[in-house]
């Protein structure tokens, strides 16, 4: 029979179906006769602290015995008899004097005791301190995210929000324990039914994204699934009834584009709420019937206090529901597959049970129907009494929230050409990738909580049960790379994300920022990628979970702080939005200052002037170049042999950028009273051209480049290994033909170009004549789609760097360099000098290489790309990689960094 079918297929279907529902017939109209197959934050207890005994008052006031016997029982005796003639004379005078002397003693012996008790809590506390390693202890200055322009207004303004880029649609406040939403919907592919929900390659949508999104209150996507189109839109409004952080509503919409008859018109989709601290949520009722009552969903919170979630349709929808109870919600497709797929085995139905348990914490909605379909979900804050719910879900669902939507859009279209002033520039094609760079960027803005797991340190004495340490928990509220494949933080990331980000919204930047200063260990290092909470972990395999305190990352950030710095100097900024720039650069100074001195202790090179990645590995025998992560440019080479005595020009740069922005915020913060290290001595040693040349110059190329121990002759070769008596084992491993010596690396590439990107090079220099035709050389690094990342000439160009790591920065064209590069090609056509007129040709004609490279592909795939290939210009490695590759709307609005 179907429930015995449908057992046996789930039995053998491959494991590479695990995430699939397979149906053997095309499903029908009706969600209850479908014979289908179906494959299939830990709570931590929280530590109380005890406080100690404390000693009486009374104790240190014991009389003394070392007195004679004879005179001590005389003293005693007189006071005593004229004490009793007293009690005979007015008994109650004497009892309300010892009342009044008991509530005195009481009084000072509470105030005593509450002394003590905080005394020996913070004596517990700064012990706790001390024997808490360094790597995880916090730096010890107010945090940023405390200042007044943090809170009230901005804070709650950005409470709730599409925080969870990791999913096609999901929405969380900014809180560590929230109340979460989310979607999930039946896709059809080949005869079989495969749950989205997570953002992943696999699922094979044709494209998703945001076409629009501010970043606050409105955002609207559009994903196609086949022959499916489903748009969501994101509207968040506030009013007077409203709880903390407003009401807010989705609008789902879903369209069939090529009227496939696998797909029969029909559509499942599945809403759900989860409480992340376990409380139950309350159901609507035992059977939902919208068009009688649109109640789905009801609890209460002490941050929004009582809500509603209300669905809205004039639609002729079938809904079920399902209620669970989870302490995580990362795997929560697995858990609706498994209801599905019970309830088609045990009754032949596609739908979810119809069964609450008891205080579920996850509310699972099904809601079905036949396409073309629109719905409204409502979810109102503070729906206690006299709170016109009634008429706040009127507002957000129907007509009005379709006037509201199209406001929305209009503003945005509005404010986009404000900020980037693209109309006279650009055709509707371009502006259309560049709406998607700048919704992309702000839809894929998320909200993290966790502990970062740290690697522990070499030469510590720490002492762990497990090969790791963990970080204080901490919040983060910060842009991600990719949803699908990156839907985290990265810090060196961050700082292009900025970039765009603070044209769009100031002040959501300077929130950014502060989240990941307020990251900063005690030593003044920040974990480079932020790994935090459940979700977060689910997404990353285990090998690259634990962060290295001795590996930095480039410090980026200073991009933006040096654009705000330069913009106040610029009046580019109200006076309200310069005191909050200021404001919190005060704050955020020593912060900044321990980030910059953990740069320039632990990275520093043994020569003045000189810097090297840590983390490399020297004992490697199977890459052919060992890797430098920590310099966020990975395989990119470097020395065929990592010792102490290297110099890499690209740290040697960021090092500039870090002092030279140090050095004017310490000027515009302090004005006469500058703190007592001199960044701009720094600053000036490292843009010494003579110096510079001296150490990373090859007079012979006309290129810079690092240096280090190094040979050319090294390449990987097979070898067997004989495994036990019968089994070969083949691999490749790497060999040397020559002995390394210390000499500059020769290998021209973006690394090369850093020199060019920090304008050291003066404009008059025949220098930077030399690095302009390294550019516009289609030979070595011009393209027609962008700079490729390695020259043709390289020995290392588009090697593969071990048997199972394909070329990654050796050839394929990056945006975020291309930025760089085409801003200072931008400074040096505008600068005095002989080479101003080729500086100008080149730059316009990679901008335009570019910017019609990266709107072609968009159009034919539906995507923004991590990287491009470099003979035919096609989007490579991650897709939906809405992160540095949204600087293409920069490059089209020709908004550069500025020195």
């Amino acid at each position: 029979d179907g429930s015995r079918d449908g057992l046996g297929r789930i039995l053998s279907c491959p494991p590479f179906l695990a995430h699939t529902l397979r149906c053997s017939i095309p499903p029908s109209i009706s969600a209850r006769k479908t014979p289908i197959s179906l494959i299939s934050k830990t709570l931590r207890p929280q530590s109380r602290m005890t406080g100690g005994g404390r000693r009486s008052a009374r104790s240190r006031t014991k009389p003394s015995t070392d007195v004679n016997e004879d005179d001590d029982a005389f003293n005693k005796a007189k006071p005593i008899s004229k004490l009793r003639r007293v009690k005979t004379k007015d008994h109650g005078t004497a009892l309300r004097i010892l009342n009044a002397d008991l509530k005195i003693i009481l009084g000072f012996g509470t105030i005593a005791a509450l002394i003590i008790f905080f005394l020996a809590n913070h004596l517990i506390s700064i012990a706790e301190d001390a024997r808490r390693p360094r790597v995880v202890t916090p730096f010890p200055a107010p945090r940023i995210m405390d200042l007044p322009q943090f809170q009230g207004e901005h804070k709650e303004s950005l409470y709730w929000g599409t925080y969870r880029p990791h999913v096609y649609f999901g929405i969380r406040a900014r809180t560590p324990l929230s109340l979460v939403a989310g979607l999930m919907w039946l896709g059809v592919k080949d005869g079989r039914y495969f749950i989205r929900h997570i953002c992943q390659d696999s699922d094979d949508l044709s494209t998703y994204g945001w076409t629009s999104h501010n970043g606050r209150d409105f955002g609207h996507q559009v994903l196609v699934d086949q022959d499916m189109t489903l748009a969501t839109s994101f509207l968040k409004y506030k009013e007077d009834d409203s709880g903390y952080g407003g009401d807010w509503a989705v609008r789902i919409n879903v369209q069939n584009q090529g009227w496939n008859e696998e797909m029969q018109k029909n559509v499942h989709l599945f809403f759900y709420l989860a409480e992340e601290d376990g409380n139950a949520l309350s159901l609507g009722g035992d059977i939902l019937d919208i068009h009688e009552n649109s109640l789905l969903a009801s609890g209460s919170r002490i941050d929004i206090g009582e809500w509603q979630l209300h669905l809205k349709s004039k639609a002729d929808l079938e809904v079920h529901y399902s209620g669970l109870r989870t302490p995580h919600i990362h795997n929560l497709s697995d858990l609706v597959q498994e209801n599905l797929a019970s309830q088609l085995i045990r009754f032949n139905r596609l739908q979810l049970p119809d069964i609450y348990q008891s205080s579920s914490n996850i509310l699972v909605f099904q809601i079905s129907g036949r396409i073309p379909l629109e719905t409204d979900i409502v979810f109102v804050s503070g729906a206690g009494e006299n709170s016109r719910v009634e008429e706040r879900i009127s507002n957000l669902s129907g007509v009005s929230l379709t006037n509201q939507l199209n406001k929305k859009q209009r503003e945005f279209d509005v404010k986009f050409e404000s900020c980037f002033q693209l109309a006279d520039k650009l055709d509707s094609n371009s502006i259309h990738v560049g709406k998607a760079a700048i919704g992309n960027m702000l839809g894929g803005i998320g909200y993290f909580y966790g502990q970062s797991k740290i690697s522990i340190p070499k030469n510590s004495n720490v002492k762990s049960h497990d090969d790791f340490l963990l970080y204080w928990p901490a919040e983060l509220y910060t842009a991600v790379p990719s949803r699908p494949f990156f839907p985290r933080g990265f810090l060196w990331d961050e700082g292009f994300h900025q970039l765009l980000i603070w044209r769009w919204d100031l002040h959501i930047s300077l929130d950014i920022v502060g989240h990941w200063l307020d990251l900063i260990n005690i030593d003044g290092w920040i974990p480079r990628e932020q790994i935090l909470g459940a979700e977060a972990l689910s997404k990353v395999p285990a090998e690259f979970v634990l962060q290295h305190s001795s590996n930095g990352n480039p410090p980026t950030l200073f991009l933006v702080l040096r654009d705000l710095v330069n913009g106040i100097k610029k009046n580019k900024f109200t006076v309200s939005e310069s005191s909050e720039i200021i404001s919190f650069l005060q704050q955020a100074f020593v912060r900044l200052e321990a980030w910059f001195q953990w740069f320039n202790t632990t990275q520093l090179g043994k020569d003045v002037g000189s810097y090297y990645w840590h983390g490399r590995d020297n004992l490697t025998i199977r890459e052919l170049n060992p890797k430098t992560l920590s310099s966020g440019l990975d395989d990119y080479p470097r020395a065929s042999h990592p010792t102490e005595d290297e110099h890499h020009l690209d740290l040697r740069c960021w090092m500039l950028l870090a002092a030279d922005c140090m050095n004017s915020v310490a000027e515009l913060i302090w004005k006469e009273n500058k703190p007592g290290k001199d960044y701009a001595s720094t600053s000036n040693l490292l843009s010494d051209f003579d110096t510079l040349n001296q150490m990373h110059f090859d007079h012979a190329s006309g290129a810079y480049f690092d240096f280090g121990n190094h040979t050319e002759k090294v390449r990987l070769s097979w070898k067997e290994n004989m495994i036990g008596n019968n089994y070969v084992n083949r691999e490749l491993v790497r060999e040397v033909l020559e002995r390394p010596e210390l000499k500059l690396v020769p290998h021209v590439g973006y690394v090369s170009l850093f020199p060019f990107m920090t304008r050291i090079i003066p404009s008059e220099s025949w220098i930077l004549e030399k690095q302009l035709d390294l550019i516009s050389n289609r030979s070595i690094l011009w393209t027609n789609y962008g700079l490729r990342s390695l020259a043709k000439t390289s020995s290392m160009y588009m090697k593969r760097n071990t048997e199972h790591d394909a070329p990654y920065w050796r050839g394929p064209i990056w945006m975020n360099m291309n930025y760089l590069i085409l801003s200072s090609l931008r400074h040096y056509s505008l600068e005095n000098g002989p080479y101003r007129d080729k500086a100008r040709a080149i730059y316009e004609e990679l901008r335009d290489n570019l910017i019609r490279n990266v709107v072609q592909n968009y159009h034919q795939t539906g995507f923004l790309w991590e990287q491009y290939d470099q003979k035919q210009g096609k989007g490579k490695g991650a897709r939906v990689f809405t992160g540095w590759t949204s600087l293409v709307l920069l490059i089209m609005a020709e908004a550069y960094n500025e020195m």
